[in-house]
C-alpha cells in the first residue's frame, strides 16, 4: 500500500457526463447534476476536489443514441485528455457506462506516448456486447468491447481509431449478469474477468491486489472504472441496473483505499447513479464514500 505523502500535488476535478441515450431509462443522465447538488464529494486537508462542467449532448446530435453516445464521448475525451495533461486527476461521474467510451479514450490520449493504459473495470456487467451480439441494442452494454476496438466504427473512432485498450492490460471484477456473445469476445481476446463467485471464494482483497498487479504491468498509468450496479441493490438503490448478489460498500471503500497516494493510478469514473431510485440519498453516499476511499484526508460530514 502506498503512503499518503507520496501523493502527488494533483487537484481531483470532477466531470459531469450527463449520459442517458445509451441505456434503457435516461434518468442516468441526471446523476451527475444530482451528485453535485447532493454535495457528496468534498475538499480534505490533503486533497482539493473541484468540480467542473457537466457535459451534456449537443442538440444537433440527439437523433438517434448512437450519434448522442458518439458526440458527447468525443468531448469527454476531449476534456479528460486537458485535465490529465494539466496534472490534474480526473474523475467522471455518469450518466449511463456508454460515457467510458469517452472517458478511457481521453486518458489514453494523454498517456500514448509514455505507454499502455491499464483499466480496473467494476461492474455486474461485461459491457462487452457489439451490435452483432447484443440482445437489446443499448450502448450502455458496449463500451469495453468499443475500448478494446470491437464494434462500430462510430464508437470505436472516439479518441482515434486505434484500440485504447489492450486485453492483456484490462480485467473486470464484480460481474454476474452476462450474455454468451460479449462472454465469447472477452474469453477469445483473453480479457481476465473475476467474477462474483470467484470474489465470494477468494475473497476481494485477494483479487483486487491480483487485478492491480495486471493494470501496473507494462503499462504507463492506470485507471479504475466503478459502474454502482456492481453494488447490493438491497444497499443501494439508486443504479441504473440493478443485480442481486454484489459487493458491499465497506469492502468495496476498503479495496479502493489500497490505491490512496499511488502516482500511477491515474484517472477513476463512477457511473450509472440513478437519482429516481434512491433512497434518502443513500447511494449518493456511497458514490462519496468511494472518493473518500482514494483520497487522503480525514472524510468530511455529508448534507
Amino acid at each position: 500500500m502506498h503512503s499518503t505523502a507520496a501523493l502527488p500535488t494533483r487537484s481531483i476535478f470532477i466531470i459531469g457526463a450527463a449520459s442517458g441515450a445509451g441505456a434503457p431509462d435516461p434518468a442516468t443522465a441526471e446523476g451527475p447534476d444530482a451528485l453535485r447538488r447532493y454535495r457528496v464529494f468534498h475538499d480534505t486537508p490533503l486533497q482539493h476536489v473541484e468540480w467542473g462542467a457537466i457535459l451534456h449532448v449537443p442538440r444537433a446530435a440527439r437523433d438517434t443514441p448512437l450519434h448522442a453516445v458518439a458526440a458527447l464521448g468525443a468531448r469527454l475525451a476531449a476534456e479528460v485528455e486537458t485535465v490529465l495533461r494539466a496534472g490534474n486527476f480526473p474523475l467522471v461521474v455518469g450518466g449511463d457506462h456508454s460515457c467510458a467510451i469517452g472517458t478511457w479514450s481521453g486518458v489514453y490520449r494523454a498517456l500514448a506516448e509514455r505507454g499502455p493504459l491499464g483499466l480496473i473495470w467494476i461492474d455486474a456487467h461485461m459491457d462487452s456486447h457489439t451490435f452483432a451480439t447484443t440482445p437489446s441494442g443499448q450502448i450502455h452494454g458496449m463500451p469495453l468491447a468499443c475500448l478494446l476496438g470491437q464494434g462500430e466504427a462510430t464508437l470505436t473512432a472516439i479518441g482515434g481509431a486505434e484500440a485504447k485498450l489492450r486485453p492483456e492490460h484490462v480485467c473486470l471484477i464484480g460481474v454476474r449478469s452476462y450474455e454468451a456473445g460479449e462472454a465469447a469476445l472477452l474469453q477469445r481476446l483473453g480479457v481476465r474477468v473475476f467474477d462474483m463467485a470467484e470474489v465470494r471464494r477468494r475473497g476481494l482483497a485477494t483479487v483486487f491486489d491480483e487485478a492491480l498487479a495486471l493494470v501496473r504491468h507494462g503499462t504507463a498509468g492506470f485507471g479504475v472504472s466503478v459502474v454502482l450496479d456492481a453494488l447490493e441493490p438491497d444497499e443501494e438503490p439508486g443504479m441504473g441496473t440493478p443485480v442481486p448478489g454484489g459487493l458491499y460498500r465497506t469492502e468495496l471503500v476498503a479495496a479502493l483505499s489500497h490505491l490512496r497516494g499511488d502516482p500511477t493510478f491515474v484517472a477513476m469514473e463512477i457511473v450509472e447513479y440513478n437519482p429516481r431510485r434512491d433512497r434518502r440519498h443513500a447511494t449518493a453516499a456511497a458514490a462519496g464514500a468511494l472518493v473518500d476511499a482514494i483520497t487522503p484526508g480525514p472524510p468530511t460530514p455529508r448534507y
